[in-house]
């Protein structure tokens, strides 16, 4: 399959020129930190990452995407330090918040096996890009509008956030947060709901 063409693209703070891969679709007032973001983004669809209208990309951002994977950062969005793995896809609603050092990924990327695991490790020393070859399957994940992460909590495959819901921080989510609540704990558990009584 092919990569995606790399362009040269120069943004106010980083370093020097960098290369970034062509289809990634920034809307011109979004934030970025650095080209460096999409080190890892290897995916082919176009686009590969789209950030949406006055979202902010900040320093520590990595976007690991797979060939197959998607990645679609909605409006006003507040990234900072986030590690996003994506094989399949990831989608971020308007307004959400994630924290530092948050990890949100769609596929583990290992299979669960270790016998298998074994065998993948001691095969990746010989290939160049000393990446895992096994395919591992994805399942999408989606994060809903005015959603709050905390700093280092985990989104694991297949999860869906409701909107204006907050995960705590170091949480590890597993599985689907309802709309409007906190979630908190490992695994994360609803802790308080945030809707009056008369809403649904």
């Amino acid at each position: 399959m092919p990569k995606p063409r790399m362009v040269l693209r120069q943004y106010d703070g980083d370093w020097e020129p960098a290369e970034m891969p062509e289809n990634i679709a920034l809307d011109p007032t979004a934030y970025l930190h650095s080209v460096e973001s999409f080190g890892l983004c290897r995916g082919v669809f176009d686009p590969a990452v789209s950030v949406g209208r006055g979202s902010q990309v900040n320093y520590g951002t990595a976007f690991d995407v797979g060939q197959q994977g998607r990645i679609l950062i909605g409006n006003y969005v507040l990234l900072t330090a986030v590690m996003f793995q994506c094989d399949a896809s990831i989608t971020v609603g308007d307004y959400t918040m994630i924290s530092w050092s948050a990890v949100i990924m769609d596929t583990y990327r290992w299979p669960r096996n270790f016998e298998e695991r074994a065998k993948e490790l001691t095969q990746l020393t010989e290939r160049f890009e000393r990446r895992p070859a096994v395919v591992v399957p994805a399942q999408p994940v989606v994060i809903g509008e005015n959603v709050w992460i905390g700093f280092e909590a985990v989104i694991l495959p297949g999860v869906t956030i409701g909107n204006d819901s907050i995960v705590g921080a170091r949480s590890v989510v597993a599985t689907n947060v309802p709309p409007g609540v906190v979630v908190a704990g490992n695994p994360a558990r609803v802790v308080k709901s945030l809707r009056r009584k008369d809403q649904k």
